[in-house]
């Protein structure tokens, strides 16, 4: 059974008998990153598949003879010869098959590596075409195509090698195809093939990964009156900084014919196409503009969509995906258990929620999951107990490790007194925690999940080499005003099948966030973050205008007004938008050495495919178009 949906239509779509039909193919194998071997193996596999059910044209994804993510690794003639051989094991394989396959690799040619599409047919290279690098990391490891084609040999065969990305079909020359949406020709190709490595993650609007694809599959098939193919990296590639879910999509004019489910374990879709070029069948039903953010408000919260539906559905997306990216970290790590520390607040919460999708996409008892939590100076019974009861509730291991005597002796060990609450009582528990983590981790064969989420390691509000490390931070790419939402939807999904869940959730959502380093007063909890780094709702927002809008300091401000102003009076704003640049700005060292995560928002704060800039920089400039701001305001 294809595992594929329909929009608009069924997948399988009536024509005309009169008119001539091809059926054409998308398919992400799961590949490992870098066994070449492997992949030639799943790629003959699909092919043959698909050939069996009548497809004549199969579209892989880019650079997915290798992974797509092999980052330097491109630069290493080991790699790129192995996939030039590779790619001639696969036109061996399949010589037999009237099929034309187009595959993603990288190719070393006269001494310069390429991002190349090669088509397949009939044990032939029919055409070797390289793609544009168009990120900075693309033309860091590969050449953009040369402008004069040339006669090269490549996998056995001598080729022309150009950037004309226009061909005809071996087996219907009056079937054109275009390699790439930029092909131009004097003649519309009737079908176009794109290879991609979209990330997976959710956005608000139309900017999430998935909703843009889908919008550019109408937009293009329409406007271009054709049908065209995306095959987009699916989860064997790394989870390092980003999770990819296969999001194939088959469109023709205006309407879309197939569309793979995200993280489908079988995600080839097919669809039959017209080999005649005709007017659109629908328009387009979705526009996306780029957002006026300086004439417009945002949404209070937008980091996620407005309309209630939609919300609930990217949450449950976001949870996926993490939990996803969870999965595949445990099993390419070979780990037994996922440790993580539970406090009883929203960030371990959503952590324990996501390591227990994972072991359940991995079908592993969820006892591999070890939850420990580990009172100390400011922990209360009611984060103990919620810990404990929402542990029990999803059914994994739990242990209490008390690390009063451990984090007391540590201060006597360093000549502190013990007592005092300054900034070394609170870090040596968090490091303390930190260290109990890491070693039962090690005892049990296991990965440590880290809980912090994007607005702290934005704000620094995480101890270094405390709650800042883990193995694997699920988090890391998640504002705490998008966890809290999570965990409010998860829990109404879970209240019909479960009451003790959402009951215990929804006492950890009425939870004050808290650090829990100072003792409680009378009971209850001493430290409110809130109250000492500033409200996460404006935070958020501050983090949505800098880092995904590349707006400035008074366009932040300006539009922090037209949004959140019935909320916060604008001297409130001004002060915690200080609050928030000088920490921004000063905090960069703590990113600059963080774990893997994956990028579910929009925004990514990781030194390696997300946010770059110095560990020193100064916050000067922005400070003092602040201070301007403040002058007028008087």
């Amino acid at each position: 059974m294809l595992c594929a949906v329909a929009t608009g239509d069924r997948m399988e779509i009536k024509m005309n008998q009169k008119n001539k039909t091809v059926k054409v193919a998308a398919v992400s194998p799961l590949i490992r990153l870098g066994d070449v071997a492997a992949n030639v193996k799943a790629f003959v596999r699909e092919a043959k598949r698909a050939a069996s059910l009548g497809a004549r044209v199969i579209v892989f994804p880019e650079l997915s003879l290798t992974g797509a993510t092999c980052g330097d690794l491109f630069m290493n003639p080991t790699l790129t010869a192995r996939a030039e051989r590779g790619l001639r094991e696969f036109i061996d394989e399949t010589r037999e098959l009237d099929i034309l396959s187009f595959i993603g690799l990288p190719a070393t040619i006269n001494g310069d590596t390429y991002n190349v599409t090669a088509s397949v047919y009939r044990g032939k290279l029919f055409a070797l075409v390289p793609n544009d690098a168009q990120t900075y990391e693309e033309q860091r490891y590969f050449r953009m195509p040369p402008e004069e084609e040339a006669e090269v040999s490549f996998a056995g065969f001598d080729i022309v090698f150009s950037s004309r990305q226009i061909i005809k079909a071996p087996f219907d020359k009056s079937f054109t195809i275009s390699i790439g949406v930029d092909a131009e020709s004097d003649s519309a190709p009737r079908l176009t093939v794109c290879q991609m490595a979209n990330e997976a993650r959710v956005g608000s609007r139309p900017d999430s990964s998935r909703h843009r694809l889908v919008l550019l599959a109408h937009k293009f098939s329409y406007s271009h009156s054709a049908a065209v193919v995306y095959a987009t990296a699916g989860i064997g590639e790394s989870t390092t900084d980003a999770v990819y879910c296969a999001h194939n999509i088959i469109a023709d004019r205006g309407r879309v014919l197939a569309e793979a489910v995200p993280f489908a374990e079988d995600n080839l879709i097919m669809a039959e196409i017209e080999l005649l070029a005709k007017e659109p069948l629908e328009e387009p039903r979705y526009d996306f503009d780029a957002v006026a953010y300086q004439e417009t408000a945002l949404p209070k919260n937008p980091f996620l969509p407005t309309d209630e539906e939609e919300q609930r559905g990217a949450c449950l997306e976001a949870l996926e995906i993490q939990a996803q990216a969870l999965a595949a970290r445990v099993e390419r790590s070979y780990s037994k258990t996922m440790v993580i520390g539970v406090s009883g607040g929203l960030d371990s919460t959503l952590a324990l929620l996501v390591a227990a999708r994972a072991a359940d996409i991995l079908g592993r008892d969820r006892k591999c999951i070890i939850g420990v939590t580990m009172p100390c100076f400011g922990t209360t019974k009611r984060t103990k107990s919620n810990a404990e009861k929402l542990s029990d509730a999803l059914g994994i291991s739990f242990r209490t490790v008390d690390i009063k005597k451990s984090v007391v002796q540590h201060l006597s060990d360093i000549g502190h007194d013990g007592v005092t609450p300054d900034v070394t009582y609170e870090n040596a528990q968090a490091r303390e925690r930190t260290q109990v983590l890491m070693d039962i981790s090690n005892m049990t064969g296991g990965l440590v999940v880290g809980t912090g989420d994007l607005s702290e390691l934005v704000l620094g509000w995480a101890t270094y080499n405390g709650d800042h490390m883990s193995m694997y931070a699920v988090n890391a790419s998640v504002p705490k005003t998008m966890v809290r939402r999570i965990v409010e939807v998860y829990s109404d999904e879970a209240r019909e099948k479960s009451g003790e869940i959402s009951a215990v959730l929804d006492d950890i959502l009425a939870t004050p966030v808290s650090p829990e380093l100072l003792p409680p007063k009378d009971g209850e909890i001493a430290q409110c973050t809130e109250a000492l780094v500033g409200p996460y709702e404006l935070h958020d927002f501050f983090i949505y205008c800098t880092l995904f809008a590349n707006l400035s300091v008074r366009e932040t401000y300006e539009l922090t007004k037209a949004s959140l102003g019935g909320v916060y009076d604008n001297k409130t704003i001004l002060s915690w938008l200080r609050v928030f640049l000088r920490r921004f700005l000063s905090q960069q060292f703590k990113r600059s050495c963080m774990p893997d995560g994956p990028r579910v928002s929009c925004i990514s704060v990781s030194p390696r495919g997300g946010l770059r800039m110095p560990s020193d920089i100064s916050a000067a400039v922005w400070l003092e178009e602040l201070d301007e701001i403040e002058k007028e305001e008087k």
